[in-house]
């Protein structure tokens, strides 16, 4: 069942997920349900803050070399932990919650992360690039914190004058 995405300014978004102690029926089909409303969004990772679901949860699905995302290459992260960093990188991010603007955000460029499957497995995974990006991205979901939010002061400013015009624009448009 595709899932609403909460989009910012919801405070919803501002909340600290919990961390997943049951890994049952329920969080599978949190799960699943959040995979059919990534892929449906064009996205390729997503955290259950941003369906409404304050729980320590992400999906990434990583587009293939010709830009398609398969199942086969999902990963569902429950609990992550990073375990290590490094290097520096800059990356041009969006999101779902925050549609329509795009701005570059340093992250770090490879990390190692900890977590558990939907099964409570106990997984590591090295990731680098666009991989490590997104992790971070999510990552960061989980303790409510927006890529908008690592905006210069100058950088934020100017997001929240466009968000502003591009609201109003889409208001207009509907009336």
């Amino acid at each position: 069942m595709k899932l609403t995405i909460v989009e910012y300014p919801d405070k919803r978004l501002k909340e600290k997920s919990k961390t997943i102690e049951r890994f049952d029926k329920e969080l599978h089909q949190l799960l699943d349900d959040m995979y059919e409303t990534m892929i449906s969004s064009n996205g390729i990772g997503l955290a259950a803050i941003q369906v409404g679901h304050a729980k320590r949860v992400l999906l990434l699905n990583i587009p293939d070399e010709n830009d398609e995302q398969s199942i086969e290459s999902l990963i569902e992260m429950i609990n992550p932990v990073i375990t290590q960093k490094s290097g520096v990188t800059t990356y041009q991010e969006g999101c779902l919650s925050v549609p329509s603007f795009y701005e570059d955000v340093d992250r770090h460029e490879s990390i190692t992360v900890n977590y558990q499957d939907r099964d409570g497995n106990t997984k590591s995974i090295e990731a680098d690039g666009l991989l490590s990006i997104a992790i971070q991205h999510e990552m960061d979901h989980l303790e409510g914190i927006l890529f908008i939010d690592k905006l210069s002061y100058s950088r934020r400013k100017k997001f929240e004058k466009e968000y502003k015009r591009m609201q109003k624009e889409k208001k207009l448009s509907k009336s």
